[in-house]
C-alpha cells in the first residue's frame, strides 16, 4: 500500500481529481490512500497569507518557509517521525518524471508531494525537506497541482492490486521499453479495415512476435532515442553470437 499526502494551497482540486475512476477504487479497496492538506491552514499571517515579495527584486510573489514546513510537519506527526519518507517538490528544475522513476516509488509507502505556486517556494524550507525534486517535461504551469496528480496516477497504477488486470502495466508503453503495440477490438472489419490476420489464428507464439515486431516499429518510427536504448539493452541475436564467439576464440 502506498499513501499519498499531497501540500496543496487548493485541496479541492486535487481530491477531486484523483478519487475518481481506477483510484477512486483502488482507495475504496484500501489499496493506497491519497490526502491532500492545505498548506493555507498553517500559515501564521492572521489574513492567511501564504506568499511574500522576494528579496533581491523581480515579478512576482514566493510561497514562504513557514507554512509549507508546518503543513509537512503535521504529516510526519500523523504517520511518524521514524517512518520513511519521500518528499518531492514538483519543480520545473527536477529530474524528468519517466516509467522507471514512477516503478521505483510506487514501492514506497509513504510519499509526500508539495505543489508550488506564484514564483515557487522559499529554497530553504526545499533544502530541509525535499528528497526529489521531479519534473513533468521543459515546461511551466501555473501551479504543482496538474504535475503531481499526474505523477500519483503513474505511480498508483503500478501498486499491486490497483489495476484490474496487473499484465496491462507490464505491456503497455514503457512497460518493457517501447510504445505499445496497435490493438483491435470487435467487429472484425471496421471502414473497410480489417483486424490483421495473426491476431484471429489462435496462435499466441505468433501474436506474441508480431506485437513485439510491431512495438519495434512503432517505437523506431515515433520514439528513436527509445529504441535506440531497447537495442542496446538488447542486441540482436547475431551480434550476440558474434560477441560469443569472439569471446571464445579470445
Amino acid at each position: 500500500m502506498v499513501n499519498f499526502h499531497i501540500m496543496t494551497l487548493f485541496p479541492e482540486m486535487v481530491l477531486n481529481g484523483l478519487h475518481t475512476s481506477i483510484l477512486g477504487r483502488a482507495v475504496q479497496k484500501g489499496h493506497i490512500s491519497i490526502e491532500a492538506v492545505n498548506i493555507r491552514d498553517y500559515t501564521q499571517d492572521k489574513h492567511g497569507k501564504v506568499d511574500d515579495y522576494t528579496y533581491g527584486g523581480g515579478a512576482g510573489m514566493l510561497m514562504q518557509a513557514q507554512p509549507v514546513y508546518d503543513a509537512y510537519q503535521s504529516i510526519v506527526d500523523q504517520i511518524g517521525q521514524e517512518k520513511k519518507k519521500r518528499v518531492i517538490y514538483v519543480s520545473p528544475q527536477g529530474k524528468t518524471f519517466h516509467q522507471a522513476m514512477a516503478l521505483e516509488l510506487s514501492g514506497e509507502e509513504e510519499l509526500i508531494f508539495l505543489c508550488g505556486h506564484y514564483e515557487g517556494v522559499d529554497d530553504r524550507v526545499l533544502e530541509e525537506i525535499v528528497t526529489d525534486e521531479i519534473s513533468l517535461g521543459d515546461y511551466v504551469l501555473t501551479g504543482g497541482e496538474l504535475a503531481a496528480m499526474v505523477m500519483v496516477d503513474a505511480i498508483a497504477r503500478l501498486v499491486p492490486g490497483v489495476l484490474h488486470n496487473d499484465e496491462s502495466a507490464v505491456t503497455e508503453s514503457f512497460g518493457n521499453g517501447l510504445l505499445e503495440y496497435p490493438q483491435y477490438s470487435r467487429p472484425e472489419v471496421w471502414h473497410d479495415k480489417p483486424v490483421p490476420a495473426v491476431l484471429l489464428s489462435g496462435d499466441h507464439a505468433k501474436v506474441d512476435a508480431w506485437r513485439l515486431e510491431q512495438s519495434l516499429l512503432r517505437t523506431k518510427a515515433r520514439r528513436p532515442d527509445l529504441y535506440e536504448r531497447y537495442q542496446q539493452m538488447h542486441p540482436p541475436l547475431e551480434k550476440k553470437s558474434r560477441k560469443k564467439k569472439e569471446a571464445a576464440e579470445g
